[in-house]
């Protein structure tokens, strides 16, 4: 058998079909097929159902698919702990990050990482949902949110203090808020989904629930509305530093609570041995936050 027909067959399941295995492992969707046909031909057995529409495991597929993934786990694992030895990052390096983080922080360093790993590769993807990194096959996510328990590996990268801003034109037309509960006369830029906004008051967290006419999938549109003058957004106090500066945007400050900061983490799926190219990312990228001035409290 040849494992890399076994790691479409693995593929294919996860991703519930075989464009999608296609996808994940960077191969065309008809050398995925051939290699599908192959391994079923090895075994002499039918793995999987298969129309263009839909995927499912035959009883031979569901018997055989633990014995593959364990076979993989364990090329995984002896490939990562030889690497890790020689320092060397190789493979496809599945990236999700936020948006305007991505843009700033991720994507500048990039040059370097792939100039001094010439064996690695790196496929970022930006969103500011938060995708299921098993399902996706995605080896770490940057995530600036309050984290819930999971199954999943999370390190501390920095703090992100967040910060309540306006443009100027804005606050000349309907007035600055002094306390928390002015917002709920104030034009609010959340993102989509976000029903309220999270302070902190006398060590305890207070919730203003937004009525919000304008909202955006990302912390991009949100940011650009509120260049516009269109209402007051809550945003990461590195993504508005240049604002600031140059009076573009004017910061607000209740006299009764503070934005919650929602820290960075870098979080991967749980495994026994983290492969080098997620340690030489995550390496990076701290130096990066630290030399931007963001640094972990914990430090």
């Amino acid at each position: 058998m040849n494992t890399q027909d076994i790691e479409v067959f693995a593929a294919a399941v996860s991703a519930g079909s075989l464009a999608g295995a296609a996808r994940r492992l960077g191969l065309t969707p008809m050398i995925a097929s051939r290699r599908l046909s192959a391994l079923e031909t090895s075994l002499g057995v039918r793995l999987l159902h298969r129309t263009t529409r839909s995927l499912s495991l035959t009883p031979e597929g569901e018997t055989f698919l633990p014995y593959a993934e364990a076979l993989l786990e364990n090329k995984r694992e002896a490939v990562t702990r030889l690497r890790s030895e020689t320092g060397t990052a190789v493979g496809l390096l599945r990236v999700s990050a936020p948006v305007a983080f991505g843009v700033k922080f991720i994507a500048p360093m990039i040059p370097k990482i792939l100039e001094q790993n010439p064996e690695m590769r790196i496929a970022l993807d930006l969103t500011d949902s938060l995708p299921d990194l098993v399902a996706t096959g995605t080896d770490l996510a940057i995530r600036i949110a309050r984290l819930r328990d999971s199954g999943l590996i999370a390190q501390k990268l920095a703090d992100n203090p967040r910060v309540l801003v306006a443009s100027s034109d804005y606050i000349a037309r309907y007035g600055t808020p002094i306390s928390s509960g002015d917002l709920v006369q104030h034009i609010c830029l959340p993102l989509s989904g976000v029903t309220h906004w999270t302070f902190v008051s006398s060590g305890r967290e207070i919730q203003v629930r937004l009525s919000a006419r304008f909202s955006s999938s990302t912390i991009q549109g949100c940011h650009a509305t509120c260049l516009a003058g269109g209402g007051i957004s809550l945003l990461a106090a590195w993504n508005v530093v240049e604002d600031l500066k140059t009076g573009r945007l004017v910061r607000i400050e209740l006299k009764d609570a503070a934005p919650e900061p929602l820290n960075i983490w870098a979080v991967y799926p749980t495994t026994r041995l983290v492969p080098q190219k997620v340690r030489v990312f995550i390496t990076q990228l701290r130096d990066a936050l630290t030399a931007a001035g963001l640094r972990s409290s914990s430090e």
